[in-house]
């Protein structure tokens, strides 16, 4: 009898249970004109990050996604810098970061979407994985270059093995 009262029975959630461990939040996906220069770039982003905090977002993550191949022209553009933006708040912020977007020159398309599910986790910045893939290459060609003599070493004595098999062949 003891036994069976430790033992716990799984209970699986109910439908509002799971939906409150999920939170909501907003993802913004905006795509600038291509032919920005970089650093406008970082300061536009710059610019709609305090903008969303001004007016009462929560700015969970953001990220350059860089220059890429439109699927159409839009505004006589074939490329675009696209920028997400994932942010929390009461929904009013949102009328008013569009508004933003869509009277400024720059941003040729804006979308926000509203997500349900685990918060996004920041990732880190391009320039720091930049660098730290800068760091791994060197190692990856030492490692190759360590391995380019067995090989022509490989191939030498596979040039002997022909050889001898020409001599057999003409004997």
């Amino acid at each position: 009898m003891n036994r069976r009262s430790s033992i716990s029975i799984y209970e699986p959630k109910t439908l509002s249970e799971t939906m409150n461990d999920q939170q909501s939040y907003y993802e913004t996906m905006y795509i600038l004109r291509p032919d920005i220069a970089e650093d406008e770039v970082t300061n536009h982003i710059d610019k709609y990050n305090k903008l969303l905090e001004e007016f009462g977002g929560i700015i969970l993550d953001s990220q350059m996604r860089g220059k890429r191949r439109l699927a159409y022209q839009i505004a006589k553009h074939r490329e675009g810098i696209y920028v997400q933006l994932s942010h929390q708040g009461d929904g009013q912020h949102i009328f008013k970061i569009e508004k933003s977007m869509r009277l400024s020159e720059d941003v040729i398309r804006y979308m926000t979407v509203k997500q349900e599910g685990p918060l996004p986790t920041p990732r880190p910045s391009n320039k720091s994985a930049s660098q730290s893939e800068n760091k791994d290459i060197p190692d990856a060609k030492v490692e190759t270059k360590e391995k380019q003599p067995a090989a022509s070493a490989d191939t030498s004595t596979s040039g002997k093995d022909d050889a001898e098999t020409k001599e057999n062949a003409e004997s």
